[in-house]
């Protein structure tokens, strides 16, 4: 079974955007008329500042020109949170929460529990705005507590015994314990025990379960490293990547260097020689592992058969294994785990599952968040494991692709293929990235090659790059989805290009677009008010426990200037439209 390209063997070219659709012999025969073309979608236009506040009121548009302007002041946001909790003393609690919630929370917080932001979501809905719920409450840890408690959670009872380590990258270290250090565009959680993920866990639960109760077409967000210890998904991620060298090892040896992830195919007599002579199973031991029906007949094995090979481990203990080319073994890097890490890493998985199950049964769709390059092999295995199992039917669980990575094309490609083999719906959101300062510095100071994309315009070029072959796979193959989580608005108009020439049509249902709360709305709004799926990320909780996220979005705003200020300029002008027109007091009307 090889990699095709782009599309499934007898895929078509289906109809252009409002475009006469394909006619089978039933339409040409009478028996069923062909189904009316859909009109396209209206123009979206990103500079029409009456279409994008039309949902806002007055005051809210002075709000959002002040707390933009705000952020804009380097000195106020680089202090942000000592300023946030000095105020807080001087003015007492009440006082501070009511300042806030008329400035920056009132901005980017939707309220404090699920009742407090019904009315908000219902209001979005009412303007074609979904909503993307994520309880944004963090633990207030000074850095010295962070980084005890990582280098506690991330180091295995066998490496405290013994002082031996993992490979550098998948180990942890002191100076990057903080892993909130560097990072402005993403919520970090730190391990304490198994109590407090089962309490994130139910957290995650009442998210999904108000996203189900507030619409029928709602996402929910999560990230893994809420729910265990993170100690598994470094040792996890250590495997994975061995596993897929190891590959390219005996890739190399069979003259196949620099092939893309698919293209790369190993011959299964020269690789069971390989595998014979490295001493890690003779050939009668291989045989099974490369039969024709796994591989389709084509005497070869790609990075996807190779993968499959970890599957046949079913145990945990089993399962991660790495092997040695120097000593020819595979070695069991998990074999020292104690009785207590084995129950902690079936626990993860098990918090996993609960959620997944809880957001199928309510309908709601469920995006595992990325996280550093040294966890997320481990979080994307394990949420590729999650599609396979719930995606059967429809696109239940998505997984996050960073396209700030040099391997982000290679990842999207593999895990589609797979996806096409299989036959389950391929979810994916994609983002730019949200750890790239500490990412860089992580490399540099521990000595392995940076993972990151030279400049934004190569980031750019990747996002670009990978969201193209989502939606020629959509175009091909109806059961990818994916999420556009994009700020950028060239990226959004490159997106609407392409769904135009693709003849996706936005009442598919395929391509969604998201922004965060109280940011962008005009690119949020006019996309929902033209028909296409968007969504705001609704962040919430109580005022005094988001302080940490308020801080990062006034950060994220002051390092994206370029955008912040056209959007400023935006609000100014409808602002002085209502002023001039005397509609200032006018109630915002849906479309």
């Amino acid at each position: 079974m090889g990699f095709d390209g782009r599309r499934r063997p007898g895929a078509q070219p289906g109809p252009a955007l409002g475009g006469e659709p394909r006619v089978g012999p039933r339409e040409r025969s009478g028996l069923r008329p062909p189904p009316p073309p859909l009109p396209p979608p209206p123009p979206v236009d990103f500079e029409d500042a009456r279409e994008a506040f039309r949902s806002k009121s007055s005051a809210e548009l002075a709000r959002g020109l002040l707390v933009l302007g705000l952020c804009s002041f380097g000195p106020l946001v680089e202090n942000a949170s000592q300023l946030m909790q000095l105020s807080q003393r001087l003015l007492g609690r009440d006082l501070f929460e009511k300042l806030m919630k008329m400035t920056f929370y009132g901005q980017f917080v939707a309220g404090e529990d699920q009742e407090a932001i019904r009315p908000l979501i219902r209001h979005n809905r009412a303007f074609g705005v979904g909503s993307v719920l994520d309880y944004s409450v963090e633990e207030d840890l000074t850095p010295k507590e962070a980084e005890e408690k990582e280098l506690d959670s991330c180091t295995s009872a066998f490496e405290k015994e013994t002082g031996k380590q993992r490979e550098k990258r998948y180990s942890v270290h002191r100076k990057f314990g903080d892993r909130r250090d560097g990072v402005i565009s993403a919520r970090t959680y730190f391990y304490a025990d198994e109590g407090k993920c089962d309490r994130h866990m139910d957290t995650f639960l009442k998210c999904v379960e108000a996203s189900g109760g507030s619409s029928d077409d709602g996402f929910s967000a999560i990230k893994l490293t809420a729910l265990g210890r993170p100690q598994f998904l470094l040792q996890f991620s250590e495997v994975l990547v061995k596993w897929r060298r190891f590959f390219h090892q005996l890739a190399a040896e069979q003259g196949k260097v620099g092939l893309a992830a698919l293209e790369t195919k190993l011959e299964v007599e020269k690789l069971q020689e390989a595998l014979a002579k490295l001493g890690i199973a003779t050939r009668a031991e291989s045989q099974h592992w490369f039969t024709g029906e796994k591989l389709g007949g084509s005497g070869t094995v790609d990075l996807l058969d190779w993968n499959s090979l970890i599957d046949t481990r079913t145990e945990i203990s089993k399962l991660l294994l790495i092997p040695n080319i120097k000593t020819g073994q595979l070695e069991p890097l998990l074999s020292h785990f104690t009785e207590e890490e084995e129950k902690q890493m079936k626990r993860m998985l098990q918090r996993m599952d609960v959620l997944a199950k809880q957001a199928v049964k309510m309908g709601v769709r469920l995006m595992v968040d990325a996280e550093q390059t040294y966890f997320q092999p481990a979080i994307s295995r394990l949420t590729l494991e999650m599609q396979r199992k719930f995606n059967q039917e429809k696109p239940s669980i998505f997984n996050t692709y960073q396209c700030y990575l040099k391997d982000a094309y290679d990842n999207v490609t593999v895990d589609v293929e797979l996806s096409r083999r299989e036959g389950w719906h391929f979810g994916a959101k994609l983002v730019r990235g949200a750890y790239m300062e500490q990412e860089r510095r992580r490399a540099a100071d521990v000595g392995y090659e940076d993972p990151i994309n030279a400049t934004y315009e190569e980031t750019s070029k990747m996002y670009h790059r990978c969201l193209d072959y989502i939606l020629e796979e959509i175009r091909h193959n109806r059961k990818a989805n994916v999420m556009v989580a994009s700020h950028n608005k060239d990226t959004v108009k490159f997106t609407l290009r392409r769904m135009a020439d693709l003849g996706i049509h936005p009442s598919e249902n395929k391509i969604y677009f998201g922004q965060l709360l109280g940011m962008c709305d005009q690119i949020t709004f006019p996309l929902g008010q033209a028909g296409f799926p968007v969504y705001k990320y609704v962040p919430y909780g109580p005022v005094h426990e988001v302080l940490p996220y308020l801080s990062r979005r006034a950060q994220e705003n002051q390092g994206f200037m370029a955008r912040a200020q056209e959007e400023r300029a935006l609000l100014w002008v409808e602002l002085k439209r209502r002023l001039f027109s005397g509609s200032l007091l006018s109630a915002p009307s849906p479309p």
